[in-house]
Parts: structure tokens; C-alpha cells; sequence
């Protein structure tokens, strides 16, 4: 289409778009070129022709492309982008630094850049600093909205350094956050699997391929970083969590548990109890799932998140209510503005026979989680507890909207039939 409109901006948009999204450098370079004729080009067209610079050890085609980029929003990378330039020249990067004293956000760039300067090497390539700050950017932007930004400043890092497989790993990452998976894939599969960046380029797949709801694949791609001979328990924690979430806690459980044993005379932490607890109570094992429960508050007594699994837990099982009760009033006290331990607490009251307590504190967590189907799901059934039948079934209908299929037909039945005599209440 390019080639049969080779003055049309909005072809070139589109091209420009989707070359940096399947690596096509060439038909970037070109569709960039019409939007800068065209006077349109996006801001971060001029990373291509910096990127090029840089990689060629170009300090003066460099500095004409920051000045570009600087006249867009992507003026905060100038002052680290000039420091590099002058130290490839073998000046003084300081004069170029101190020009982002006045905005924070290139202020903090120039601080990493400093420090990085103090400790390269005299004849560092321009590429290096270049692609690392590009890619520093891209990794900021990775915890926002996905964006074309990301994807054009890990290219960008790439054409700099082709050999950076940092910026390999995020260019994956954010193809796959613009819903261009088998792409973000296969840019995975161009890092060396016994390479530095082997267990990062793993981890992202596995990621990738679980946020895809690509189970199978996920699980698959997990367990072969588990099963492998230098595999540590982030690969182990990796693997299980998968096996947690794909309805697997029984398996998972075996993972947790190793993670407890590797961790030798520490005897594992109150996090990794409390995983394996939670995997064998949901796996149907409570006795185990207690004891391992109770290490877990053990060796956090002041996390609130072991107290209200215990607790919680132990009031679901119908195991010893007031002690359960003194475990999530703790919780409730080191996180008050916590809804889920607010609504377990008010639970607990519930089916000691204090509903009144209990309504005050489940109406709270329904109004900070209105989307938290295990809330209303509660609070309709303290509601009807007290004869209020019309709230209770608006409360039921609120949990039908987010409720998991497996408790849709449960839910149902009271909406039409109210709460049954046998219930818990």
C-alpha cells in the first residue's frame, strides 16, 4: 500500500506502526520518511535515525537527532542523550546533565546517567548508553497502558545495540501488551537459551503465554524451566503458582513444598507457608493445610495476610470460631482499610451468631469491593439472616455479576429461593 501511495501520511502511519511491530526495519525507515515530509511524523521517528547514529558511532548525526527528538515529548531523554555523545567524543558529560536540573523526570534519567558514565569505560560505544537509556524508558512505560511508544523505543534500543537482549525481552513484552503474541514470541526465541538472559527470556514467555490464557503452552514452558538442572525456586514458584491458578493445588502443593526445603535451616518463609497451606486447603487436605497455616502466622505474626487465611480458613472448616475470631481482629488492626480481611472478620462474627456485629463490617468491604463476589455473597446472607429479604437478594445479584461459574447456580437458587434452612448462618 505504501508503495502504491508513497505520499499518503495515513498509509504511512499505519506501516510505520506495523513494520516496528514485526521488525521491519526498511518499510519503518521509509514510512517514517513520508510523515517527516508530510510534517507529521510522530515523536519517536527520530529514534530510528538516532538509533542508526549511534550504532554507526555517528556523534554528529547523534546530536542531530536528539535535537529532534527534543522538540517533542520525548525532550526528557535530551540531557542523558547528549551526555553519552559527549562522552563518545571524550568531552565532559556534565554540562549536558545539568540542563535536566529543572524537570524531574529528565533529572532522573541524568542521575542514572551519570552513574552509569562514572562507570563505563573511556571508549564505550555510543550504542550502549544510547540503548540502555532508550530501553530504561520502555521498562518505565511497561507498567502503564500499553502503548506504540514501547514498542518503537525497544526497537529503537535493538537497532542500536542488536546484541542487547534486555531490550530483546522488553520489545517482547510489550508486543504481547498490544496483543501481538505470536510476534512477542518469536522475538523471545532470538535470545540464546544458555545464554545471561536464558531464566529472564523464560520467565517473560511463561508470562506472556499465561496473560494470553495459553494454559497448556504456559504450563508446558514452566515446567521446562522447572525440571531444568540449575532451576531455583523462582522457577519453582513460577511452576506452581501456574498449577494454582490452572486448578492443579494438589501438584502445586509439591512445588511450595520444595521451595520450603531448599530454603535449608531457615525453614522457609511465612510467604512460602502460607502458598503451600493455601494449595493443600484448597486441594481438600485441611489438617495439612492447618499445621502449614499455623508456621505461616509463626514466622509472621504481624502479616496480616497469614492471619486472615488462617483465620478465615479455620471459620470455614467450622474449627474452633473464637480463636479464629482473635486471629482476624489482629488482621483487621494491622490492615483496617483491608476489604477481604474486613469481610472475613465480619464473617466469622456472622456464624458465631453476631450478625449484628457482623452487618456493620460486611456492608463496609461490599462498598470498598462492590465487584467482589464472595463479599456480597456474604452480606446477602447476613442480610437474610435478619429478615432483610428484598437487600439480601440485591446483595446475591451484585455476586451473581462477578461470581465464578462454579457458584452461579448456588447463588441462584437463593436469589429465587432465599437462604436455605440449612445454611450456615
Amino acid at each position: 500500500m505504501l508503495a502504491a501511495s508513497p505520499d499518503d501520511p495515513i498509509v504511512a502511519i499505519r506501516a510505520y506502526r506495523e513494520a516496528l511491530e514485526a521488525g521491519n526495519m526498511p518499510l519503518a525507515t521509509r514510512a517514517a520518511a513520508v510523515l517527516g515530509k508530510a510534517g507529521v511524523a510522530p515523536a519517536d521517528a527520530a529514534l530510528l535515525p538516532l538509533a542508526d547514529a549511534a550504532r554507526q558511532g555517528d556523534t554528529k548525526a547523534a546530536s542531530a537527532a536528539i535535537a529532534t527528538l527534543a522538540t517533542g515529548p520525548l525532550v526528557v531523554l535530551a540531557p542523558s542523550l547528549y551526555a553519552w555523545v559527549a562522552h563518545a567524543e571524550g568531552r565532559d558529560p556534565e554540562p549536558s546533565l545539568a540542563t535536566a536540573a529543572k524537570d524531574p523526570v529528565a533529572n532522573r534519567f541524568a542521575t542514572e546517567t551519570r552513574v552509569l558514565i562514572a562507570a563505563a569505560p573511556a571508549k564505550q560505544p555510543l550504542a550502549i548508553g544510547v540503548s540502555r537509556l532508550l530501553a530504561r524508558l520502555a521498562s518505565d512505560l511497561a507498567a502503564g497502558e500499553p502503548s506504540p511508544l514501547s514498542i518503537a523505543l525497544t526497537q529503537a534500543a535493538l537497532r542500536a545495540d542488536p546484541r542487547y537482549d534486555g531490550a530483546r525481552i522488553l520489545l517482547a513484552d510489550a508486543l504481547a501488551r498490544n496483543k501481538v503474541v505470536d510476534r512477542a514470541l518469536a522475538v523471545l526465541d532470538e535470545i540464546d537459551p544458555k545464554g545471561p538472559s536464558a531464566g529472564a527470556a523464560a520467565a517473560e514467555r511463561i508470562d506472556i503465554l499465561s496473560n494470553a490464557d495459553r494454559d497448556g503452552e504456559a504450563l508446558a514452558a514452566a515446567k521446562n524451566r522447572a525440571d531444568q538442572k540449575g532451576a531455583d525456586a523462582a522457577d519453582w514458584q513460577r511452576y506452581a503458582d501456574l498449577l494454582l491458578t490452572t486448578g492443579n493445588p494438589a501438584e502445586a502443593a509439591t512445588w511450595y513444598q520444595r521451595i520450603i526445603a531448599a530454603d535449608g535451616d531457615k525453614g522457609g518463609t511465612w510467604g512460602a507457608w502460607l502458598q503451600y497451606g493455601g494449595a493443600l486447603d484448597q486441594a481438600g487436605r485441611w489438617p495439612e493445610a492447618r499445621d502449614a497455616l499455623e508456621k505461616a502466622v509463626a514466622r509472621g505474626p504481624a502479616q496480616p495476610l497469614a492471619l486472615n487465611y488462617l483465620g478465615f480458613a479455620q471459620v470455614e472448616h467450622g474449627d474452633d470460631i473464637p480463636a479464629s475470631i482473635r486471629l482476624l481482629e489482629r488482621a483487621t488492626r494491622l490492615d483496617p482499610t483491608n476489604a477481604s480481611i474486613t469481610d472475613s472478620l465480619g464473617w466469622a462474627y456472622h456464624l458465631s451468631g453476631n450478625t449484628a456485629r457482623a452487618l456493620p463490617l460486611l456492608e463496609t468491604a461490599a462498598q470498598a469491593e462492590p465487584t467482589n463476589a464472595e463479599i456480597s455473597d456474604h452480606l446477602g446472607d447476613a442480610y437474610w439472616s435478619t429478615g432483610r429479604n428484598y437487600e439480601a437478594r440485591y446483595a446475591w445479584r451484585a455476586a451473581l455479576l462477578t461470581a465464578e461459574p462454579a457458584d452461579t447456580a448456588r447463588i441462584t437458587a437463593k436469589i429465587a429461593n432465599g437462604l436455605p434452612v440449612n445454611a450456615r448462618r
